[in-house]
Order: structure tokens, then sequence, then C-alpha cells
């Protein structure tokens, strides 16, 4: 599920190259919860089951039943994976 006004950045300038752009993907797996106006940038991996809060900025990857939030976003615990039903 994604929120409203979340911002998935796929690329940034090279620093000692303006005119260069990098590319890298965005990866939100199964079950993943990003908050509204949280930004995912470049080349981050939301886990399965994770949440990522409202307004975040996720600069990392988020593991598996991982709640982030923050600036830079941290997890700040992991949630009980025994309490999902999978398909």
């Amino acid at each position: 599920m994604i929120a409203a006004n979340v911002q998935l950045i796929f690329n940034n300038h090279d620093p000692y190259d303006l005119c260069t752009l990098t590319c890298k993907p965005v990866l939100i797996r199964e079950y993943a919860w990003v908050g509204a106006g949280a930004t995912i940038l470049p080349g981050v991996c939301i886990g399965r089951h994770a949440i990522v809060g409202a307004g975040s900025v996720v600069t990392k990857d988020v593991p598996d039943y991982a709640v982030a939030v923050g600036n830079p976003a941290k997890v700040i615990k992991m949630l009980d994976k025994e309490k999902f039903q999978e398909d």
C-alpha cells in the first residue's frame, strides 16, 4: 500500500558531473505499507510487511517486518511475523 504524496526517486545527479544522471531501482516488496508523504531514495528496497512512517525519508533498505520512521528513516521496531497470514 502506498499512501498519498509518496515520492519514489529513481535518479540522482553524479556529484562530479552534474550533467550525468545516475539511475537505481526502488523495490517495494509484497504487503509493504509506505505512509503519506514519505520519500524513498534510489536503490532502496522496502521489505515484505515493512512499514515506512508518514513523512519519512528512506535512504537505506528496510528489512522485512520492520517499522522505519524519521529523516533519515531508522528501524524503530520489528513486527511479529507469526501474526501475519500469508496467501
